[in-house]
This record gives C-alpha cells, structure tokens and sequence, in this order.
C-alpha cells in the first residue's frame, strides 16, 4: 500500500491555486483530496476571500481525510495585521484505514509542492483545529 501511495501525482491546479491564495490572497481557504483511482491529489473546493474559517471546517467531511490550506489574519500583541499560511492534514477517526495511510504517506511530498506553508496541524477532529489552536501555533 505505502509504495501505491508514494506515487501520488499532484494535478496541476493545486500548486496553481496555491500560488493565488499565497500571492494573491484569490482565496481564503482550499481543500484537496486525493482522487484514489487517479493517484492524485486535486483541489475539491475553494474558498472566497470573504469566507470564513467556519466555512473551511464545514467543508471538511466528518469522516474522510482531506489536506486544507488555509490563509489566516490575525493581529499581534502589538496589533500589527499579521497572516499565516497553514496546513491541515484532517484525518478524522471515522475514516477508513487504508485512506488514512495513503494521506499519511502522501502528505509530505504533498506539502512539498506548496512552497511557502508556515504552520501544521494534524487534526483527527474539530477541537484540533480551531481558531484558538491556530493562533497558538502563528504567534
């Protein structure tokens, strides 16, 4: 299984939009999943500018893995305007094995491919991954 899995292709479109939510500030959140049959990672949604965090954790399924970037704003001590790009390899304990080990496998070479990520979670359910646990791992 780990050798099927270290050969995941990224589709173009991922590094592409990443590019945009980075440079651009296009988005505020993207989701990718891994299309199994393909052996490849794609982006499955995007998030607008206006969207919010709550819309990020409501796009993730309860119980299928995901990876998520997602660009978050927040203001220092000092309330100087700061953002942090993060990381998010969801992998709830609800999802089957084998998609947890093929995200696990995947997961690096993934984030390889998307230069300029300053934070990871890993979150197996929501309170892994709020807003307070973002912040504190930014700052």
């Amino acid at each position: 299984m780990a050798n099927a899995a270290s050969g995941m292709a990224v589709h173009d479109d991922c590094k592409l939009k990443f590019l945009e939510l980075k440079a651009k500030r296009t988005y505020r959140f993207i989701v990718y999943k891994i299309e199994e049959k393909q052996k490849e990672v794609v982006v499955e949604k995007l998030g607008e500018p206006t969207e919010s965090y709550e819309d990020l954790s409501a796009s993730l399924p309860a119980n299928e893995c995901r990876y998520a970037v997602y660009d978050f704003d927040f203001l220092t001590e000092e309330n100087v305007p700061k953002s942090r790009i993060v990381f998010i390899a969801w992998s709830p304990d609800t999802s089957k094995v084998r998609s947890k080990m093929i995200y696990a496998s995947s997961k690096d070479r993934f984030k390889r491919e998307l230069d300029g990520i300053q934070v990871e979670l890993q979150a197996t359910d929501p309170t892994e991954m709020g807003l307070d646990v973002i912040r504190s791992r930014s700052t």
